[in-house]
């Protein structure tokens, strides 16, 4: 086979092309401030195993990056959550604060679910949780008593939010995924070696509601429950519409955003990023979603750095490079530590940004 005839052949999973653009760089090892990130999975949620065996090594990391507080989703109920509480929040106090989740399975089993699942909320806060986490199960894969799948804003839930608002803990909500989760797997799809990867994340199928209708469940949500606080997870749920993000937040004052795993999505939208920060600066919470890559997340909010690739090829979204925001430093302070331990109860107060 000549030259040619082998590149042409060449398989695009393994063509990986490397910039020869001569532009600044800057390492970032550690966030310009104390930082929440309040989007982190650390509970036995794959095949029992604890997500972080080692807890003392797993804090010294977060150390060296300048994480102050962990926010730990994966805290279930009931066992479970004691489970976590003791391993993060009582065994290292300060470092974690954990958030419940409802029992769906309530739901299918039929009779009174809509206040058993508010009972259950109310149990796990009493035990110390911080939040209320809900998956994107719910509006994909929870089914009622008849196997009709449960939106976010079936009248039904009403309790489970009011008892958030009568509890003062906020709701972080993950409503749908990313607009190509949903889309044909095709030549078109920019996610299609994602989703290769991932089957289990494909939601074209006709059998799933369609990415409009969930999205306009989740507004209907958030508008009628104006007393919940709610934090909209991976950019409010649509990072690829900021427009749409930023009508959520100008409409819903109750309503927040976190930036976890979506630093791709972010990132190479810079200058309509930065002004989705600039104009709500109180309203968006750094976070990761369990991300070892700290430092590209500190660079693409600290710096005005072009084209440098986000985490790792192992974990891409897509085939594309990010830009920096360059963010002013009082907004850092804001979105890495302020605004989160204004949401969130037990997290204390860091003093503010230097001059």
């Amino acid at each position: 086979m000549t030259d040619d005839a082998y590149w042409n052949s060449l398989p695009l999973r393994r063509f990986r092309p490397r910039s020869t653009l001569q532009v600044l760089q800057h390492d970032v090892p550690r966030a310009y401030t104390p930082a929440i990130d309040a989007h982190y999975h650390l509970g036995k949620w794959h095949k029992g195993v604890w997500a972080v065996p080692d807890v003392g090594k797993f804090v010294a990391m977060l150390d060296e990056r300048n994480i102050a507080t962990v926010v730990n989703l994966d805290g279930m109920w009931g066992g479970e959550l004691e489970e976590n509480l003791d391993r993060y929040d009582r065994g290292w106090p300060g470092r974690f604060v954990t958030f419940c989740r409802p029992d769906w399975s309530l739901c299918a089993a039929g009779g009174d679910w809509s206040e058993r699942l508010a009972d259950g909320v109310r149990d796990s806060i009493g035990r110390g949780a911080r939040g209320v986490k809900i998956a994107k199960e719910l509006g994909l894969r929870v089914p009622d008593e008849t196997g009709a799948i449960i939106l976010p804003d079936d009248p039904r839930l009403d309790p489970l939010w009011r008892a958030a608002a009568d509890l003062h803990v906020p709701v972080l909500i993950h409503t749908a995924d990313p607009v190509a989760f949903f889309e044909p797997m095709d030549e078109h799809n920019e996610r299609l070696e994602e989703m290769l990867d991932h089957p289990d994340w494909r939601f074209s199928d006709a059998q799933f509601p369609r990415m409009p209708a969930l999205l306009a469940s989740l507004r209907n949500t958030v508008a009628k429950h104006r007393q919940t606080t709610f934090i909209g997870a991976h950019v409010g749920c649509y990072s690829e519409n900021l427009a749409w993000v930023a009508d959520m937040l100008r409409q819903c004052p109750n309503f927040h955003v976190d930036i976890g795993a979506r630093i791709d999505e972010l990132g190479r939208q810079p200058r309509t990023t930065r002004r989705l920060f600039l104009n709500f600066p109180d309203r968006i919470l750094f976070a990761t979603d369990t991300s070892p890559d700290y430092p590209v997340y500190f660079r693409c909010l600290e710096t005005d750095d072009d084209f440098f690739p986000y985490p790792t090829e192992e974990s891409e979204s897509g085939r594309w490079h990010i830009y920096g925001l360059d963010l002013p430093r009082d907004v850092l302070y804001r979105v890495y530590y302020d605004n989160a331990r204004k949401l969130i109860g037990g997290l204390p107060a860091q003093p503010g940004p230097a001059a």
